[in-house]
């Protein structure tokens, strides 16, 4: 299957660059797998399409402040870490730039000495293995120094941090977030419980990977990257005692649905359980776990559009974007959803 199948025509001015001051608010395309047909709604009419005994998966993960900018101890000279993913105790995975610089024994200082790391480890691409030093607890020291990783297509700062945070958000992490999930607030949220929707929680920590362009023409060979998830026992029994009584395992975001498809293909139901996920959900896939999706819209020639392609049919997938664009929607992380059944 060549990667051109899922490109489409984007006009520039339709990418949001700042969220809505409602969350609610943002525009919802429903697709009917079953009927074809496409409607055109507002988020906060989610809960007419979700029946008692439905569970809606919601990714309770939380984008730290993983952006540092800092000085190299013995030049001044000024650089950028973006944190990747915690290895063990003070040590992390990163990215620097410019990364040329930085070296075995390089030291950098952030906040005039309040945050110091030492490069102990090179990779490639930019990447280090940093050791921090600080006082106190590393979330406070990141919380006041670090700022949000917002996705590179998104070219204004956020003054809010907690608008690109889940209003559910609670397990520090993420490089990104699951943005499917920044359309609810807690009164949504309470109103989908009220009728007779159950809500259950994963984990799966976002990380840069999701936004790293597709690079090979055949969609077969692509490398997938990994991110770490997390199932709860509780969350589990949730999942399987919904299937048994014929509700659906709807999940928002297609973080929670990569971390229900892995658990159901390594164990053949809902499991406790956490690890790294690789999975690559592309046509044709059968879904083992969910029964339908409620997502964002995503870039061209994604690995993001390939999944939802998966769950509705390439083909409507694309006369649904194609009508999404000619309806002005806005898209990517800030922008408006779709919800498919």
């Amino acid at each position: 299957m060549n990667i051109n199948d899922f490109d489409f025509d984007l006009p520039e001015e339709l990418i949001a660059q700042t969220p809505l001051e409602d969350r609610t608010s943002s525009r919802l395309l429903v697709m009917d797998r079953e009927k074809e047909t496409i409607d055109h709604k507002h988020f906060y009419n989610i809960t007419s399409y979700l029946k008692p005994g439905d569970c809606l998966v919601l990714n309770n993960t939380r984008v730290l402040p993983a952006r540092l900018y800092g000085v190299k101890e013995d030049t001044g000279a000024k650089v950028e870490v973006l944190l990747l993913h915690q290895r063990q105790g003070d040590e992390w995975e990163v990215l620097v730039k410019p990364a040329k610089k930085i070296k075995l024994g390089t030291k950098i200082s952030f906040g005039d000495g309040k945050l110091v790391a030492e490069c102990t480890e090179l990779q490639d691409h930019g990447g280090r293995i940093l050791t921090f030093s600080y006082e106190g607890i590393f979330l406070e020291v990141l919380e006041s120094l670090g700022e949000m990783p917002l996705p590179p297509y998104i070219k204004e700062q956020v003054s809010d941090r907690e608008r690109y945070q889940t209003v559910y958000s609670k397990e520090e992490g993420s490089a990104a977030a699951p943005t499917a999930g920044l359309h609810f607030t807690k009164e949504l949220l309470q109103e989908i419980q009220d009728k007779g929707v159950e809500i259950a929680y994963i984990t799966l920590h976002v990380g840069l990977g999701t936004f790293r362009p597709v690079s090979v023409d055949s969609v077969e060979e692509h490398d997938m990257h990994a991110e770490f998830y997390q199932m709860s026992k509780e969350t589990a029994d949730q999942l399987n005692r919904v299937k048994e009584s014929g509700g659906r395992v709807i999940p928002v975001g297609t973080t929670s649905t990569r971390t229900l498809e892995t658990i159901a293909r390594d164990y053949g139901s809902f499991k406790e359980a956490s690890g790294w996920t690789d999975i690559f959900i592309y046509p044709p896939y059968t879904f083992k776990a969910i029964d339908g999706l409620i997502t964002n819209f995503h870039l061209p020639k994604s690995t993001l559009i390939m999944l939802v392609s998966a769950l509705a049919g390439k083909e409507f997938v694309m006369r649904a974007y194609k009508e999404a664009v000619d309806e002005q929607y806005r898209f990517f992380s800030f922008g408006d959803a779709m919800l498919i059944l």
